[in-house]
This record gives structure tokens, C-alpha cells and sequence, in this order.
């Protein structure tokens, strides 16, 4: 799109942003923003014209002349609902009432200043479609006074239509994250909070609203979601008079805005998407649009091999010298260290805060692990926690004032930490030295970097922190980046408790869950993805035997679970057998033959009939190929299981089907069907009649290979 040179003008009636399928119509004729329209093009329709249809009269019991309340939403308006801005300067400046003094435009963006001379307020917004059609907003409150003013909320809010009737968000704790709650969207204000100073395993991700008709792959779809890492709040609200909104902002602590005369707020940047092709459709925007991104990882994402499932704290260099082996000789291609390596780590309960190489377990360093490792062609990674220390470390013992706290106490301990505070700049440089220490010494290509703990009491000298030590971890990803260039860091936080959008900006990889049960990874992996690219999420072949559930699954249901994300291995290979190594070997060879399009197609989240299965894919963007799970979690309904479709491929174009076997799948029947050998067959049949797939026993899975012949 050709990008017109910016206009300023002082009373700016509206303007239309419209990229990508996608159209925002701001009203500002009023002297405030409105949002008349977010969704797809209206074509030739003007603001006078939007504006009657959105009129609703003047009914018994409201306002005179009812307004709008836009997106600040305020009190001072008539608005009786949540506020965008709550705030004060002691007991006075509760009600702000801000006016547009100017307005900059461009064809793909525009930004609105706006003015509350009573409160001596000053606000500014920036809203651009990006060119996958990404609604970002971003907001910046500016004291203009001579006193205090404290900041309780700056929410970003944006109204659906009538028609979005229901809302859909994601739950969830360790080992089951992103659990998804479609739920009526009622009158009332519906909250959804992370108050434990990071996103959490009950986050979100997305705060979406839905026609009753929206489904994977059909209707429509309206979500906001918060590029932020600390505590956060999401909001669904309809308003007594009908309307709904959707909201996002991040969650201030009780004075920790405190803004001094002159001083700004900058709150997190709101990321919006809408689609009119089901909610696949805000999965295609959110996965281009991060893609997008010039730190997006831009080479073939390496089969990794990490040891946590294998040796624990046990750490030996001959059994790890072994696995890497092993590893390299199923097409393993990073292989990861994990907790244990360090200071006097032998357990969870002490050593962290200590990141120098322990004697105990290493006495000639970690130089013969990494050359061993790169010997077989591997990339070497190593586990860090920067932001956690144990009571029984060197550093706690040396500064116990490192830690976030309420002074005069200390938290409760959770996995026997505490939180290091890394707004304290003696603190934060500790950190910052001794990994890159460890990291420029051995040339490490990669760091999982641990978060196990939610914070509690997170002070600084009595403040609260959480803003600035998210600001501060943000920092010392980047630089950390900054000195050892190439290197990858990946975010765990108890496996998924930190993936939001705000990470993804700042790491390569999200760890996304602990949970290696292939069952359970079915839910977690399916949501998770729903606007975090699959390359970007970490999925492992787990051990046979489940460490999460005890289930014991076989390599087949394993493999083909892991095959949809940034692929690795979580598991002794020691201890697996000649059929399992070798299917591995088959996998791994597939995965890397494929990665282009599993990294870099559209996936597809297939609505399927019986609910005892679950159907998903990724088909290429010019739908040349397509890659196909369909995975049976429990006993089917029928004799004969429910046919199950692969949309999304051209209609006119003939394909070739079969099915990809790592290992022979446990079924209750004589004979497989017809195409798991290969059958030809159109697109539209693919997409319509659909295969019937074996009748297999209950978690087990059946991978499809879709490729174009004419």
C-alpha cells in the first residue's frame, strides 16, 4: 500500500485505516475517539452515514443526549461502564475528559492528540494497521501539572458488534495451559487478571468475542491481546445499553505510577485482530504478522535435544556424552543442558543465583560436554534461571537485599526461591556477567531461560517493581543478544506460564508447556498456536512413559504430536529401544524435509463431527502441499470413525494422499483404509467428502501427506 505524507489538521471530522480485509473508522467529529467501525471493508460508506446507522434514538432513563462513550470511556461523558483511564491527584483529578487538538494521518496509520486542561493531562494514540492487517494502538498519558498524578489504569478499548454474542478466552495451570472457555457474552464486565508479575499458566493470551456461528474455520472473530510480560488485565464488558467492548491493559500496582510533573506513561502496545474466516483466520494474521517481525528466526528451526526428562541433576559426562551420541545419531541437532551445571546446584535447593560452572560435577569445566556435543555437528544450549536465586546460594548470602521484597520481610518461598531484583542495577549486572561469561567462553548457541516462580511482594525500596523488572528482563534478553551474536534464547516459565506477545518480541522460542503427555499436549499445542507461530513453541517427543501423567503412549501418537511446532526430543535415548530409535530417525528425516512448510504454512484447526478425535493441519500458501493429524483421543462413537475433511487445499487442483508412519499405529480392524497407501484425488473431494480414517485404538494418530500432482 502507497503510504501518503502525514497530514496534521486541527479538527479532523474521522479517518479510515484499511489494509488487509481489514477497515478502522475512527469518529473523532464529537472533539473525542470514536470507533464506529472494526472489521471488514464497508465500501463506499462515510461517517455521517455510519453515524445515523449507529444511532439509537434517546430512550427512557438515559441521558438527554446520549453519547458514545469511545474509547476512553469516560465518566464525565455518561458512560457508566469500566473507564479506559482511572486515576487521581490525591482526592481530585478522578474524572478525566479529554478533547482531540490534533490529529496526524497516514494511509496505514494515525496518531490523536488529545487534552484534558482541567486535570492538566495530556494523551496521545497511536493507531496503525500493520500490513497483515494487525490493529496495534498504543497510548501515552503525560502529566502536564505541577503535582502527582497517580495512574491506577490505562486500559485500550475496542467496541464489537451486536452480532459477537459470545466470548472465548483461555484458562488453565501447570502442565494444562491455554484450556479454552467459550462462554455468552453477558451483560457485566468479565476480568481476566494476571496479578503474579508475569503472563502466567492462567493467561490468556487473546481476549476474543465471537458470533454464535464462529467456529476454526468459518464466521467471525474480534480479539485484543497485550504485548506485555508482567501482570495484565483483559476485559469483555457489555454495557447496560447493549454494546460490547473488548479491553486490555497492563495491571499497575497500587503506586507504582506515580507520575511526577512532566513524567509519561507509556502503556503496552494492544494488538488487535478481526477475521471473517473463523478464528484460523486470527491465527493467519497473528502468525504473518509475527513473522514479519526482522528478529523473527529466519533459519530452519534445529531438532533439539533437551536432557531435563533424561538425567535430572544427574550430570556425568560420560552418560551425557552418550546421549549426545545417540542424539546425533536419530538427527538430533541442538542438544540442551539443562538445571544442574552450576554452583552447588545438586537439587532444587540451592545454587541458584550462582551461574559459574560447578567443580563437583565438572571438574575440567563444560569444555569436554560442548566439544563432545559439537563433534557429532550439534549446536550446544545450556539452561538458565537469571531472575531466581535459592536462600543456600553464594550471592543470596552476600547481598540478601537482592531480592524484590516489602522491606522488613521476606516472601514465601516457592521451589525454595526468591526473586532477584533486577532493577537494582547491582543485581541486574550480576546477572548480565556472569551467563555472558558463561555463554562467550563456550561460544553457546542457545539458552533456555527458566522462570519457576510467580513473584510475590515484588518491591523495590518499597515500590512496586513489576513494571520496571519486566522492562528489565526485556533489556537484558536484548543484550545479552547484543554481545554474543547468533544466540537463541528460549522462554520457559514451569514449561508455558510466560508466552504472551510482549515475549515474543524479545525471545526465539517459548517452552510451551511441561507437560510431554501427548494427550495433553493435543489442547495446550491446538490454543497455544492460536496467535503464537508454531515454530516458535517448543514440542518434544516426551519418554514413553509420561513424567506429567503416568500414560504410557506409543513412538507413532509421540512423534506425530511433537511434528507441529519446533520439534525435539525430551527423553532418555539410552534407554529407548532399536524400533523406537529407528522410527525416530524416520522422524526427525520428515520433519527436517518439511519444516519449510510446517513453519511457514497456514494451520488449520479442522472443525471435526466426533469429539473423540481431534483433526489439524498445515497447508502451504500457494496449497501445493498440506501436512495432516488426525489424532484419536478416546473410543470413536461408531464402528467406523467419523470421516474427517482436510480444508483449505484448491478445489480444482488434483492431490496425492497418503499416510506418513513412524511406527505401525494400534488399530481394531482386518484392513486399513483404501488411501493410506496413496490415492489421487481433487481438492474439493479432500476438502468435502474427507478420508476415513483407521479404526485405531484411543490415543493413538494417523499423520496425512498431502502434495499437488496437477
Amino acid at each position: 500500500m502507497a503510504v501518503t505524507p502525514a497530514v496534521e489538521t486541527d479538527a479532523a471530522r474521522s479517518v479510515t485505516l484499511r489494509r488487509a480485509g481489514v477497515e478502522l473508522v475512527l469518529d473523532l467529529a464529537s472533539g473525542y475517539p470514536v470507533v464506529l467501525h472494526w472489521g471488514a471493508p464497508l465500501g463506499d460508506v462515510d461517517a455521517d452515514a455510519l453515524r445515523a446507522l449507529k444511532d439509537g434514538g434517546i430512550p427512557h432513563s438515559d441521558l438527554d443526549e446520549p453519547v458514545d462513550p469511545g474509547m476512553l470511556r469516560e465518566s464525565a461523558r455518561g458512560f457508566t461502564g469500566r473507564p479506559a483511564i482511572r486515576g487521581h491527584r490525591g482526592a481530585t483529578g478522578f474524572s478525566p475528559l479529554f478533547e482531540v487538538t490534533a490529529v496526524t494521518v497516514r494511509d496505514d496509520a494515525c496518531t490523536v492528540a488529545l487534552v484534558d486542561t482541567a486535570l492538566e493531562l495530556s494523551l496521545e494514540l497511536v493507531l496503525a494497521l500493520s500490513p497483515e492487517g494487525v490493529l496495534l494502538i498504543d497510548a501515552a498519558l503525560t502529566n502536564d501539572g505541577d503535582t502527582v498524578y497517580t495512574l491506577d489504569e490505562l486500559a485500550l478499548w475496542l467496541p464489537v458488534p451486536d452480532r459477537a454474542t459470545e466470548t472465548l478466552d483461555f484458562t488453565g495451570r501447570w502442565l494444562k495451559e491455554r484450556q479454552p472457555q467459550r462462554l455468552a457474552f453477558a451483560p457485566g464486565l468479565r476480568l481476566r487478571e494476571s496479578r503474579e508479575g508475569r503472563s502466567g499458566h492462567d493467561y490468556t493470551i487473546v481476549q476474543c468475542a465471537l458470533t454464535p456461528t464462529t467456529t476454526t474455520e468459518e464466521g467471525e472473530a474480534w480479539g485484543v491481546g497485550l504485548l506485555w510480560s508482567g501482570s495484565s488485565r483483559h476485559l469483555a464488558e457489555r454495557a447496560v445499553t447493549g454494546r460490547a467492548a473488548l479491553g486490555a491493559g497492563e495491571l499497575i500496582e497500587p503506586g507504582e505510577a506515580e507520575l511526577e510533573p512532566g513524567a509519561t506513561y507509556r502503556a503496552p502496545t494492544l494488538a488487535a485482530f478481526y477475521s471473517d474466516e473463523g478464528l484460523d483466520g486470527v491465527g493467519a494474521r497473528s502468525h504473518s504478522w509475527l513473522r514479519s517481525r526482522p528478529s523473527h528466526p529466519s533459519t530452519p528451526r534445529p531438532v533439539t535435544l533437551n536432557v531435563w526428562e533424561a538425567v535430572y541433576f544427574d550430570h556425568d559426562l560420560d552418560t551425557l556424552s552418550r546421549l549426545a551420541a545417540t542424539a546425533a545419531s536419530v538427527g538430533v541437532e541442538r542438544f540442551v543442558l539443562d538445571d544442574g551445571w552450576f554452583g552447588s546446584r545438586r537439587d532444587d535447593w540451592s545454587g541458584l543465583g550462582d551461574w559459574v560452572v560447578s567443580t563437583d560435577v565438572w571438574p575440567d569445566g563444560l569444555g569436554p560436554l560442548v566439544a563432545a556435543v559439537r563433534e557429532h555437528g550439534m549446536q550446544f544450549g545450556l539452561w538458565f534461571e537469571g531472575e531466581m536465586v535459592n536462600p543456600d546460594s553464594d550471592v543470596y548470602r552476600a547481598h540478601p537485599d537482592w531480592i524484590l521484597q516489602v522491606p522488613g520481610r521476606v516472601p514465601p518461598l516457592a521451589r525454595h526461591q526468591l526473586v532477584l531484583d533486577l532493577t537494582n542495577p547491582e543485581a541486574y549486572a550480576h546477572v548480565l556477567e556472569q551467563v555472558h561469561a558463561v555463554i562467550s567462553e563456550h561460544s553457546i548457541d542457545y539458552i533456555k531461560w527458566d522462570h519457576n516462580r510467580f513473584l510475590t511482594d515484588p518491591g523495590h525500596e518499597g515500590v512496586p517493581a513489576v513494571r520496571r523488572q519486566t522492562e528489565a528482563l526485556y533489556r537484558l534478553f536484548d543484550e545479552l543478544k547484543d554481545r554474543n551474536p547468533g544466540l537463541e534464547i528460549e522462554s520457559c516459565a514451569s514449561g508455558g506460564g510466560r508466552i504472551d506477545l510482549g515475549m515474543a518480541f524479545h525471545a526465539d522460542r517459548f517452552w510451551t508447556s511441561d507437560q510431554n503427555d501427548a494427550l495433553e499436549r493435543q489442547q495446550i499445542q491446538r490454543w497455544t498456536s492460536l496467535v503464537i507461530p508454531p515454530e516458535m513453541l517448543g514440542t518434544h517427543v516426551g519418554p514413553t512413559i509420561s513424567h506429567g501423567t503416568g500414560r504410557r503412549h506409543g513412538i507413532q501418537m509421540r512423534a506425530v504430536t511433537a511434528l507441529f511446532g519446533h520439534a525435539g526430543i525430551e527423553w532418555n535415548l539410552l534407554e529407548a529401544t532399536e524400533e523406537e530409535l529407528s522410527a525416530l530417525r524416520e522422524w526427525t528425516a520428515f520433519y527436517r524435509a518439511h519444516r519449510g512448510l510446517l513453519h511457514g504454512g497456514r494451520v488449520v484447526r479442522v472443525e471435526h463431527p466426533d469429539p473423540s478425535a481431534v483433526v489439524h493441519g498445515v497447508v502451504a500458501h500457494d496449497r501445493a502441499s498440506a501436512i495432516f493429524a488426525y489424532v484419536q483421543c478416546t473410543t470413536t462413537s461408531g464402528t467406523t470413525p467419523a470421516s474427517f475433511r482436510l480444508p483449505g487445499l484448491d478445489p480444482a487442483a488434483r492431490y496425492r494422499v497418503r499416510a506418513e508412519q513412524f511406527a505401525e499405529p494400534a488399530t481394531v480392524q482386518r484392513r486399513g483404509p483404501a488411501w493410506l497407501d496413496g490415492l489421487e484425488v481433487s481438492g474439493a473431494a479432500l476438502a468435502s467428502v474427507g478420508l476415513r480414517p483407521p479404526v485405531l485404538w484411543p490415543e493413538q494418530a494417523v499423520l496425512v501427506v498431502v502434495e499437488r500432482v496437477s
